[in-house]
């Protein structure tokens, strides 16, 4: 009992120290405000990243400090058979998503980010057609957040930069 207590004194001690700590996906130090947007490629896939963005960007609206912005998005995705039987029939799927995000000041139109996030991940046809539909829909989800969570790295790296 006595070298829990110890441990304890021991761990908080340490840990108060970690005050400088900040989350690497907190949208607190991401201050911006988007002013406009344009979506081309796949609208359904654009319009994910551009809403989880707009949320963000609604927290900044009464930040006087808050950059304006204009946000640029071009996605498209592509679902290629790569593995069949011998009979012809496809067992695996490759699903590669392409985004392109351009981010520019919404005053002087200078180019903040331009990027390309590319990423590609296999599943397997499942026994019945809906839980293949459904696995393909968690696969591009899954997709869409690493690449949102990767345009949150990218956008903060801006925003340290001011």
């Amino acid at each position: 009992m006595k070298k829990i207590a110890i441990l304890a004194v021991f761990l908080l001690v340490h840990l108060s120290g970690c005050q400088g700590y900040k989350p690497i996906f907190s949208y607190s130090n991401l201050e911006f405000i988007i002013s406009g947007h344009n979506i081309d490629g796949d609208k359904k896939l654009g319009n994910q990243i551009y809403s989880k963005l707009y949320n963000i960007s609604k927290s900044n609206e009464k930040n006087p400090e808050a950059r304006t912005i204009y946000l640029g998005i071009n996605a498209s995705k592509d679902k290629i058979a790569t593995v069949k039987s011998s009979t012809g029939k496809i067992l695996e799927f490759k699903i590669n998503l392409n985004i392109n995000v351009i981010v520019k000041d919404y005053l002087t139109s200078e180019d903040l980010l331009n990027q390309d996030f590319n990423y590609s991940t296999s599943y397997k046809v499942q026994d019945q057609h809906s839980e293949t539909i459904k696995l393909e829909n968690r696969t591009t989800k899954a997709l869409i957040d690493k690449t949102f969570e990767n345009l949150l790295i990218k956008i903060s790296e801006i925003s340290e930069k001011q």
